[in-house]
């Protein structure tokens, strides 16, 4: 498979995903976010090319609107875009061929997101690996195509959309990570992993314990890989 055919299936992947249509819902809401915090429409699609994260774009417009200091909004969004690391990680590996070199990668790298980074995971590993690189980027552009247009529908409708569907649409992404991490958890490791942190993160939160999510997953993932492995050595 060359990287040209390796796009084009990426591309038709990400019209037959289901999580167009949770990026269609989420970037509704983002855009109509960026519009009630007094962006403009263009501004609201360049940081969606170039964060693209929906939890650190919120994080983004809502600490610039309310008037924070550049710094901390960057510590901010920074900080959130640590939780994409292990996704990179993970996924890379799979997406290089023995002659890839490191600027081939860059791209790949930066449309990594939950969504892009679920469907590569389950769809890259079954193609040739000399197009993996090019249908991750054919994923990724089709994403975020998706995400800039109704980012744009999201600005246009703001008056007209009540805030509490606005917010509502924000809750998509976590939903859809959430439910896709359940049906590829395999391994005791994933699922024990899951259910820690589907009990962790309440309790954390309603404790008010700082850096809760962080918490949650030093503690479950751990949790999780040291009971798997004790499992596997008393095999």
């Amino acid at each position: 498979m060359s990287p040209g055919a390796g796009f084009a299936a990426g591309l038709k992947a990400a019209t037959t995903s289901v999580f167009t249509y949770v990026l269609i819902g989420t970037y509704i809401s983002i855009g109509a976010l960026g519009h009630d915090y007094g962006f403009t429409a263009p501004w609201v699609a360049l940081s969606t090319l170039l964060v693209w994260a929906g939890p650190a774009q919120v994080i983004l417009i809502t600490l610039l609107g309310t008037g924070a200091a550049p710094y901390e909004v960057a510590l901010a969004v920074g900080l959130s875009a640590m939780r994409l690391l292990p996704m990179v990680v993970a996924l890379l590996p799979i997406l290089k061929a023995p002659l890839t070199r490191t600027r081939h990668l860059l791209l790949p790298a930066h449309f990594i997101a939950a969504s892009m980074w679920m469907e590569a995971l389950r769809l890259a590993p079954r193609l040739p690996r000399e197009g993996r690189i090019g249908f991750a980027n054919g994923l990724g552009t089709g994403f975020i195509t998706c995400a800039v247009v109704f980012g744009f529908v999201g600005f246009y409708l703001a008056e007209r959309l009540p805030p509490l569907f606005v917010a509502a649409l924000l809750f998509l992404t976590p939903i859809s990570f959430l439910v896709s991490a359940l049906r590829n958890a395999h391994l005791l490791a994933d699922r024990l992993a899951l259910g820690f942190g589907l009990v962790l993160a309440p309790l954390l939160t309603i404790y008010n314990v700082n850096l809760d999510l962080l918490w949650t997953g030093l503690i479950g993932g751990t949790g999780a890989y040291v009971i798997h492995r004790l499992r596997e050595a008393m095999r």
